[in-house]
């Protein structure tokens, strides 16, 4: 897909972190960016700085996401990029030291945004993408990204629900996929290893170090700079499509 002013990308959780390195990477190239976030500060400043457009969007919920396409589409036309960073990571054991088993709510809760969330988003897109014009002789009309993660793979402890959401997303990516080759959208998976996002950012500095020197090579934190650009690189190669690729520099997580 050829990447220029007549493009609109959606990006979810694109306040911050991933998401955002990849909306100014989007931006950079031309694309008109619109940013699904909660977070309204981060989203705002995020759409202010790339003249593209921000709306307050629940992932969870696919009302939320359905008025935040009409909203998006009326400001910046059809999207013909989706990109998922929207997410959640907290941490519970299935019992914890006290002998209580996992909190059912918190689990449903990592569900929602981060499995229930990517579909909700996926899917819509989907529909209005498969609607659309193709783009080039292939017959390309749309590219979905997506993203897990190593706790896919490599869940640690009191990783249950977000590895299990995690493992999901990439389960969802291939049958995604198949269910839409026929309308020349194509669906890929990123699963990151341990980047600079705020979340782990706002550790010690001590400790990201300590996780950056887990990674083999480079042996450092990921940047979402560089989950940016293999997003780039997805969208860019019209023969990838129905796979997850592990970004992490080789690291296997150890259970703890």
């Amino acid at each position: 897909m050829k990447l220029d002013k007549s493009i609109s990308a959606i990006i979810t959780g694109g306040g911050s972190g991933l998401g955002e390195g990849t909306a100014r990477a989007l931006a950079e190239h031309g694309v008109k960016v619109g940013i699904f976030d909660l977070n309204e500060d981060g989203g705002n400043k995020v759409a202010s700085d790339l003249g593209g457009v921000f709306v307050k969007v629940d992932v969870s919920d696919s009302a939320s996401v359905a008025a935040g396409l009409v909203e998006f589409r009326g400001n910046l036309g059809q999207e013909r990029i989706c990109v998922n960073c929207a997410g959640i990571a907290p941490a519970a054991k299935t019992v914890d030291r006290e002998g209580a088993a996992h909190d059912p709510a918190l689990f449903s809760k990592v569900i929602g945004i981060n499995l229930v969330g990517t579909f909700n988003v996926a899917s819509q897109c989907a529909a209005g993408m498969v609607a659309s014009e193709p783009l080039n002789d292939d017959g390309e009309r749309g590219v979905i990204i997506n993203t897990a993660s190593v706790a896919a793979y490599d869940g640690q402890v009191g990783q249950i629900g977000y590895g299990a959401s995690k493992a999901a997303v990439a389960g969802m990516t291939l049958p995604m996929a198949r269910d839409l080759a026929r309308d020349g959208v194509r669906v890929m998976t990123i699963a990151p290893g341990i980047f600079g996002t705020p979340m782990v950012s706002g550790m010690p500095q001590e400790v990201q170090e300590s996780l950056g020197a887990m990674v083999p090579f480079p042996s450092r934190l990921g940047q979402p700079a560089e989950y940016a650009s293999l997003a780039l690189q997805i969208i860019d190669n019209p023969m990838l499509n129905g796979e997850t690729i592990r970004l992490d520099g080789a690291i296997r997580m150890a259970p703890r």
